[in-house]
């Protein structure tokens, strides 16, 4: 699974030939959480609240690339990197 982006201990990756709807999976220490694209809502596990925090707001600044990274996975292609939250 393609690491896509990482920063303050949260990595977040993205499946190919993953089922809809659009995600992607942030992982933390013990804890993993897919999380919608578009809704930017949970759709499987749990994260911490700071790490889940840190992860929606990287998230909102990056969805048009997400979107991109998804469809290249869709696509059976290597998504790109995306900047981490500074």
């Amino acid at each position: 699974m393609p690491t896509i982006s990482q920063f303050f201990g949260i990595v977040i990756q993205m499946f190919w030939r993953e089922h809809a709807p659009p995600h992607f999976h942030a992982l933390y220490g013990e804890h993993e959480a897919q999380i919608d694209i578009r809704t930017l809502e949970v759709i499987v596990g749990h994260l911490p609240k700071r790490a889940f925090n840190l992860t929606i707001e990287w998230a909102i600044e990056h969805r048009a690339e997400l979107m991109e990274d998804w469809n290249l996975c869709q696509a059976k292609q290597q998504p790109k990197k995306i900047q981490p939250l500074e």
